[in-house]
């Protein structure tokens, strides 16, 4: 305990203080439901905390040894937990079968990968930490589905109450007989360890005579063809030949566990992780492998310059010019961690950065030519002029010189955009424009893009290029 004591210490000192005392609270009270695989958005909700902040807390909290971080692999269908890994670095499959949906899915960093918190072991022991001996209800609830479906235990009655024909535990190697009553419909025999699945299509006149249905599970069983049967009594033989405990049980796939499965909220994925700018900081070597390779559908890159650098060691000297351009940077780097972006690296003057959104980099960029007018008013004279681009799109993450970094023909267009840029002005592409964040932050702003007669060299389609004023 005097160990976790300090800890919490450490934290208020790197946390927001509603944050770190929320987190603090969390441990000592939080139910042992409420402390496996956070959802940090739904918690700084829940509490009225700041979503940045609260990120940023579980972070140093995760740093720090009071949590756990995992990256869940998660099917976009039913929200289930397809993978979970302490690091990116062991997420290696390149695609994902979902049993229950009877899909496959490669997993993207911006869809399919969330990130939670779990309370470690050494700082509170949670019945989570022993899946094997959490009852189905529970096992469903915190260990198959994802923190993205929203279960609520109003929601969970219903599914259980409604939808669930019947259930059972199976040891390893053991044999039982289940029997019960086939409704007309479409029944799922769904055993959540092993993730197999055994869909039942019921229809016809009902039976009196008993039907028969074997399922056998094993590590390499996961889903089999239909069977179809009639509505009456089954006697439903299942085996365990796994060296785990099973939990099979029979669903009625119907309105209820649809809408069950339709229940969803946001959650952290691990592209907002990956730029926010605290993971980068902590994290350094927590991210890809070398070689590794994830997809990002949608990532904002802003790419920023100054203007006449050359000029301004000429002009200023060495030593003056080294500390404004030093200066420079510290600014714009506390403007993209505001923002929810991180740095992804400096080249001479330049600074690549990457947001989630596109409004997050706009707004960015527009604080940042403030500040930047901030500075020169300082010094009393215009030696800080800055050219920013943006650019949003799919790309690649990779894992180069040791360091987190992206690839694709999106981060050449937005670098392109941004050596488009005079002094002084933000240019953006169209899809920048068009996002709705964007569109309201602008208006809010009283900025309005204007389309500019230029072309990307080097980008044969056309992209139409805007100046925020």
């Amino acid at each position: 305990m005097e160990k976790t004591e300090s800890l919490f210490g450490l934290l208020r000192q790197a946390a927001k203080p509603d944050v770190a005392l929320a987190i603090e609270n969390l441990v000592r009270d939080g139910t042992d439901s409420d402390l496996n695989r956070v959802n940090v958005p739904a918690f700084s909700v829940r509490y009225g905390l700041d979503e940045e902040s609260t990120i940023k807390g579980f972070l140093h909290a995760s740093a720090l040894g009071l949590f756990e971080l995992t990256w869940n692999v998660l099917c976009p269908g039913c929200g289930g937990v397809l993978d979970t890994n302490a690091s990116l670095k062991t997420l290696v499959k390149t695609e994902y079968n979902c049993a229950l949906c009877a899909a496959d899915y490669a997993p993207t960093l911006d869809e399919l990968i969330e990130v939670t918190f779990t309370v470690n072991p050494g700082i509170r022991r949670i019945a989570q930490h022993r899946p094997h001996e959490l009852s189905l209800r529970d096992f469903l609830r915190d260990m198959y589905w994802g923190s993205w479906v929203d279960v609520t235990d109003e929601g969970f009655d219903k599914l259980i109450n409604e939808a669930l024909l019947d259930t059972m535990e199976l040891a390893p190697g053991e044999r039982a007989v289940m029997s019960l009553t086939l409704p007309e419909g479409y029944v799922i025999v769904f055993e959540p360890v092993t993730h197999a699945v055994q869909f039942v299509p019921v229809s016809g006149e009902p039976l009196r005579e008993r039907q028969t249905l074997t399922v056998i599970y094993d590590r390499d069983h996961h889903h089999t063809a239909e069977v179809p049967l009639r509505p009456g009594p089954l006697r439903l033989t299942l085996e365990n030949r796994t060296d785990t405990r099973t939990l099979p049980a029979v669903f009625i796939a119907g309105d209820v566990l649809h809408d069950f499965l339709g229940a969803r909220r946001p959650y952290l994925t691990a592209k907002r992780l990956l730029s926010n700018q605290t993971f980068r900081d902590l994290y350094r070597t927590n991210t890809l492998a070398i070689g590794q390779r994830m997809t990002i559908t949608s990532l904002t890159f802003l790419f920023t310059d100054l203007s006449g650098s050359t000029e301004l060691y000429e002009r200023v000297g060495d030593l003056v010019a080294f500390d404004l351009v030093q200066g420079h940077f510290q600014v714009l780097q506390g403007i993209v961690a505001d923002e929810a972006g991180a740095v992804v690296k400096t080249i001479g003057d330049a600074v690549m950065a990457t947001f989630a959104t596109p409004g997050g980099a706009v707004a960015a960029a527009v604080r940042m030519r403030a500040a930047m007018r901030e500075l020169n008013a300082q010094a009393g004279r215009d030696e800080l002029m800055l050219k920013i681009g943006l650019h949003e799109g799919p790309c690649i993450a990779v894992n180069l010189n040791e360091r987190q970094d992206y690839f694709g023909q999106t981060v050449n267009i937005a670098a392109r955009v941004q050596g488009l840029a005079t002094a002084r002005s933000i240019f953006v592409t169209n899809s920048v424009v068009e996002d709705a964040q964007t569109a309201k932050l602008l208006a809010d702003l009283h900025l309005a893009p204007v389309l500019q007669k230029v072309s990307l060299r080097g980008i044969a389609r056309n992209i139409p290029v805007y100046a925020i004023g």
